[in-house]
């Protein structure tokens, strides 16, 4: 019963600004972002390993710019046209001509491009010679692994939206221990509120170190 009634209150996540955990790890693309519409060219890319919150800040972005999302597999460029427009994983992949067309849209009145990926453009293959010069020329902005500000926030989020309130010292003990990315803590989290043992009692420190330990039969619960 109290998992079906913790469950059934849990709040979905959102992609907005406002559930943005910001910090020095992205502090300086956070600032690179809000600087639209003045980025050099009408472009910026957002570079950053898995799991460190580009997604969550582009989509931020779009929705607010009311930008076009565009399928990486098959970006439509008329779309773009005139209007702000977001491409997400390019280093995964993307055609070479809609990606330049792209690029020489985005300085045009009303245009803005929004690109993402985990390493810069100076490493994306591009078989088009005027395609690798305006990848040079892009601004770029990174995003590092999220420092201990960062990942405590975001458990604290994630936390909320499955309506956990943690022992306070659990915090602590999870930052020096657990995968330091968005998506770690996200797992963390869903780890301690799904385990048998979370539906009954709190999530404490020792109920943290069983999850993460993995060895609940041997451990000394009262050290």
């Amino acid at each position: 019963m109290a998992r079906q009634l913790r469950l059934s209150l849990r709040r979905p996540a959102a992609h907005t600004r406002d559930a943005f955990i910001e910090g020095v790890s992205n502090a300086d693309a956070v600032t690179a972002l809000d600087a639209w519409p003045r980025w050099p060219g009408g472009a910026l890319v957002l570079v950053g390993p898995e799991g460190v919150g580009k997604t969550h800040l582009a989509r931020a972005w779009a929705a607010g710019a009311k930008a076009v999302v565009l399928d990486r597999e098959a970006p439509e460029v008329a779309a773009a046209t005139g209007r702000p427009a977001l491409l997400e994983d390019v280093d995964r992949g993307v055609s070479d001509e809609a990606l330049f067309h792209l690029i020489n849209l985005a300085p045009r009145d009303g245009a803005s491009l929004l690109l993402t990926a985990r390493t810069p453009p100076a490493a994306w293959p591009a078989q088009l010679p005027d395609l690798r010069s305006r990848l040079n020329a892009l601004m770029v902005a990174e995003i590092a692994a999220p420092d201990d500000d960062v990942l405590r926030g975001v458990l604290r989020k994630f936390f909320r939206e499955r309506n956990i309130r943690p022992h306070d010292d659990v915090y602590p003990y999870l930052l020096r221990r657990m995968e330091r990315s968005i998506p770690g803590a996200s797992e963390i989290v869903r780890r301690l509120d799904e385990t048998e043992d979370g539906v009954m009692r709190p999530i404490s420190r020792v109920l943290a170190r069983e999850i993460l330990e993995g060895d609940i039969e041997n451990l000394d619960l009262f050290e």
